[in-house]
């Protein structure tokens, strides 16, 4: 079958990138209703089955380093072998896989597997995913291929914990909850073989002339990694929030996946916006925004129920920012041959951060909420010199 896209150009060029981008991001939807739904839940699940505080922070963190950090594998894999669909595919299928299987954990080591298993799948699909996406990008703007695609995610990502909600409010049962998981599940690796059909070669939308440098990575890459990283070690996976609103009964069990909806609505709005924004803006646009949303750390650790409410909201906006703004600045950086390489590289430092600061943040949670908050807070303030650097040198 000749390759269609090959043939288009100008306006053509730009609809067929948005459909693709469109197709994906029903792809995410259904993926994020799947996995962000077991998030929403994991952290009072893992309490019910007897895990400490420490523990939840090491396992949310170990799950990011692998989510993370994993990615320089798999990214340099997909720049190596140009095997993009294939690697996407394979992961997509572990993560699908990981989370119904919840449902049948005994013990919180095995439900620990389970969450870090899911994690591994997601660092090895979204390197060439995001490389994939980029090519849409070029074509009608990075932030705005990802803002979009980050928006139906995180729809996806609202819809899962409001249907696990309403599976706990009916049956109380943090399994049921799980095991209804598998429908998004299925869904999710239907549409993904659908859209290898028919965008077999979605690196055909970048029409340009490519760069052709091969070489290191330029400096102003590691200078935006070193701030982002910061970002990483001050942001607490939601599973130690909700582990906290459990254990001080702060949010019934059945509100939690709720508040963690909210978020994940702010989070795609956020991207949706600040996508554009940043499109004609720049990298500018993350200075006020780390600052913003530094204030979530006070609300949820201190707050009651409403406070933490607009905790939540904040914490979001700060996840909508990581995965689409922060995501998307790494391609305006790098040359198109680069691309796998650098999202590997950079996630994988961004893993090893969250590993390391949600550890210390689960360590200070047994011992002094003062002491997290003061610590969440200051890490991220610590990213804006870098942010600033970065956007100035962009700009010149």
């Amino acid at each position: 079958m000749k390759n269609f896209l090959q043939k288009l150009t100008g306006s053509d060029s730009k609809a067929v990138a948005l459909r693709f981008v469109l197709m994906f991001g029903a792809i995410s939807l259904f993926a994020d209703l799947t996995y962000e739904g077991s998030r929403s839940i994991v952290g009072p699940y893992l309490a019910q089955l007897g895990a400490s505080g420490t523990a939840v922070g090491i396992i949310a963190g170990l799950g990011e380093l692998l989510g993370y950090g994993l990615r320089l594998v798999s990214g340099r894999v997909a720049e190596k072998t140009g095997a993009f669909w294939p690697i996407t595919l394979f992961g997509y299928a572990i993560q699908m896989i990981s989370v119904p299987l919840l449902a049948l954990a005994g013990s919180w080591q095995v439900a620990a597997l389970l969450i870090v298993a899911e994690r591994v799948g997601r660092a090895t699909r979204n390197p060439p995913r995001d490389v994939m996406l980029s090519h849409a990008g070029k074509v009608i703007g990075f932030g705005w291929a990802f803002g979009l695609n980050e928006a139906l995610d995180q729809t996806g990502a609202m819809i899962g914990p409001l249907s696990v909600a309403a599976v706990l409010a009916a049956h109380g049962q943090y399994k049921t909850a799980f095991s209804m998981l598998l429908i998004p599940a299925l869904i999710t690796l239907t549409l993904l073989v659908a859209a290898r059909l028919v965008y077999p070669r979605p690196e055909d939308m970048e029409t340009d002339t490519p760069n052709l440098d091969t070489g290191n990575l330029p400096r102003i890459f590691w200078i935006y990694l070193a701030g982002a990283a910061l970002v990483a070690t001050g942001f607490p996976d939601f599973s130690m929030m909700s582990y906290h609103f459990g254990k001080m009964d702060i949010v019934s069990a059945t509100w939690i996946p709720v508040f963690y909806a909210l978020a994940m609505g702010s989070s795609g709005l956020g991207s949706l916006i600040f996508g554009r924004i940043f499109d004609r803006k720049g990298l500018v646009i993350l200075i006020p925004l780390t600052v913003v949303t530094t204030l979530f750390a006070p609300l949820v650790f201190l707050g009651g129920f409403w406070v933490v409410l607009v905790g939540c909201g904040l914490w979001g906006l700060g996840m909508g920012v990581h995965e689409s703004i922060v995501t998307a600045a790494v391609s305006t950086m790098v040359p198109p041959q680069r691309r796998a390489s650098a999202y590997g590289i950079f996630s994988a430092a961004y893993g090893i951060s969250w590993f390391l600061g949600s550890a210390v943040i689960g360590f200070l949670y047994d011992h002094s909420l003062p002491a997290l908050i003061a610590f969440s807070v200051a890490a991220e303030l610590a990213a804006i010199p870098f942010f600033l650097v970065v956007a100035r040198r962009q700009a010149a």
